[in-house]
């Protein structure tokens, strides 16, 4: 917009990043714009000092008019009867005001701001009301993330890492996730918060990598390990920084505690007295990465070495430095045995298991085998994941709303007669059932068998779920009568769900068939 109500040419509206806090980097269309502009405007506390000018300040001409934008609050005391977010917005709308009379008449006002404008940066609340009515330019500025990054000389992402940009305002729970998912992060607004955030990352096993940058190339300038910062010393103007975990070009691979324990050949160098690592048992759901949970991503990043069913192996990103040591499905016991014995040379270690580890998979096997005597010292942990009826419950609707009870078909471990005992019983109960490994090349009986056994105690109109690959590229689901169920169109990568007496299907207006089990029992 070029004009006022009046027809009078408006002023420019321009938003100057200035960068992290040396004037030597600001950038020269910066320069440019705030020695050019006809007002200077920056936001300041009630004491009146601002950042932001005192980096622009060989670079404002006498004549020009100043406009201190001075915030009413800085905490969140205040007796506005709005509180602080009200106090803010009449702030912010008085403060638009005054820029809006200086651009109606005629005026360019370059409004100041630490870092980036569009980055956490005041600047922003003034374009919001102001951007859609006045011509405005937004000058990009160095960021105190990079200045950080800089300043301890050291990468930040690297490959495809990924990096999570954080305020210390969170609360300490969703730090504490987020923190645990992701590759690198910096956390900002610390200050107050830094006791939070130190705990945070502690809880999520990332405090001995975090470093602590204070006024990033401003005077009073401090790097140091973030463990070692004393709380009642941190201000505002502080970062945390996780940086890159990609290791040098020969992939020496350090145990955690900085001891290299393998070398570029992938051979495995155990220290002298090199203590235990860990093993973590790693649920990542019925499929990919959106079924993952921020804890579960956070230990497959942070692992040494991935054990694992090779198809489960292979929906787990590849990292520099980290070694897979994929095998057959039905090894599980050597599996766990061979996680425990690299746990035992200092290595973290996590098994991948699909859906939920505790669910017919991995962390019974390893448990089972940590239980020996040579491996009592060795740490394990056993991290939940989507399980797979509970992946296709949700698909369906909501069968599993009441009791149910979960078989595994499968007589490679236990004998039939022992699966069809449990079934009956299940059935008798009027229970909801999750079928897990109805069947594969070498069980093509078992469905069959069940659904006749069923059919004994269940009337032949009762719902199945077939739900198969879900989450993956092949998913289907349907819902069909328990005597029509074809075992045929039933495979390992099927699950079985089994309504009971009460379970209803619906089909909704859109056509789509929903199946749901009332929580409420008639006799209740």
């Amino acid at each position: 917009m070029s004009g006022n109500v009046n027809g009078t040419p408006s002023g420019k509206l321009y938003g100057v990043g200035l960068g992290p806090g040396d004037p030597s980097l600001m950038t020269v269309r910066a320069v440019e714009v705030v020695a050019a502009a006809d007002v200077v405007a920056y936001h300041s506390a009630r004491h009146g000092r601002s950042i932001a000018r005192s980096i622009a300040a060989k670079h404002l001409r006498a004549d020009q008019i100043e406009e201190a934008l001075v915030y009413p609050v800085t905490t969140e005391a205040t007796d506005h009867p709005g509180g602080y977010r009200g106090a803010l917005e009449e702030f912010y709308a008085e403060a638009a005001a005054r820029l809006a009379a200086h651009l109606d008449a005629g005026r360019t006002v370059a409004v100041l701001a630490e870092g980036d404008p569009l980055f956490y940066g005041s600047y922003m609340h003034m374009h919001k009301r102001l951007a859609d009515r006045y011509d405005t330019e937004v000058i990009p500025g160095v960021t105190s993330v990079s200045a950080a990054a800089a300043r301890l000389g050291t990468p930040l992402v690297e490959a495809e890492e990924v990096l999570t940009i954080l305020p210390g305002t969170l609360p300490e729970e969703e730090l504490t996730a987020r923190l645990a998912a992701t590759d690198t992060a910096v956390v900002m607004k610390l200050g107050r918060t830094f006791p939070k955030v130190r705990r945070a990352l502690e809880a999520s096993g990332r405090l001995p990598e975090a470093r602590y940058v204070e006024r990033a190339t401003m005077a009073g300038e401090r790097l140091g390990e973030l463990a070692d910062v004393d709380a009642e010393s941190v201000p505002y103007f502080a970062v945390a920084v996780l940086p890159s975990r990609v290791g040098g070009g020969d992939e020496r691979v350090a145990d955690g505690r900085g001891e290299v324990v393998a070398d570029g050949q992938g051979e495995v160098v155990v220290p002298d007295g090199a203590a235990p690592g860990e093993v973590v048992v790693v649920g990542t759901g019925p499929a990919g990465p959106l079924w993952l949970t921020p804890e579960s991503r956070g230990a497959l990043a942070s692992a040494d070495d991935l054990v694992g069913y090779t198809t489960y192996l292979d929906r787990v990103p590849a990292r520099p430095g980290q070694r897979r040591h994929g095998s057959d499905n039905r090894v599980e016991a050597e599996r766990a045995e061979f996680a425990l014995q690299l746990a035992r040379r200092g290595r973290r270690v996590a098994v991948v298991s699909g859906g939920d580890p505790g669910v017919f998979a991995m962390a019974t096997a390893v448990l089972e085998a940590a239980s020996a005597k040579e491996y009592a010292d060795v740490p394990v942990r056993v991290l939940p994941g989507v399980t797979a009826a509970n992946a296709a419950a949700a698909r369906a609707g909501a069968p599993l709303g009441h009791d149910y009870a979960t078989v595994s078909l499968s007589d490679r471990l236990k004998p039939w007669d022992v699966i069809a005992e449990r079934l009956r019983a299940a059935a008798a109960a009027d229970l909801v059932l999750a079928l897990y490994n109805p069947g594969s090349r070498s069980r093509t009986w078992q469905v069959g068998a069940a659904r006749d056994l069923l059919l004994e105690l269940r009337e032949p109109g009762t719902p199945v779920v077939v739900a198969r690959d879900v989450g993956g590229a092949d998913e289907s689901v349907r819902i069909v009568r328990l005597a029509d169920l074809d075992p045929d169109e039933v495979d390992m990568r099927t699950v079985l769900l089994v309504g009971s007496s009460q379970t209803r299907v619906v089909r909704r207006g859109d056509g789509r068939e929903i199946v749901w089990t009332p929580r409420r029992y008639p006799e209740a």
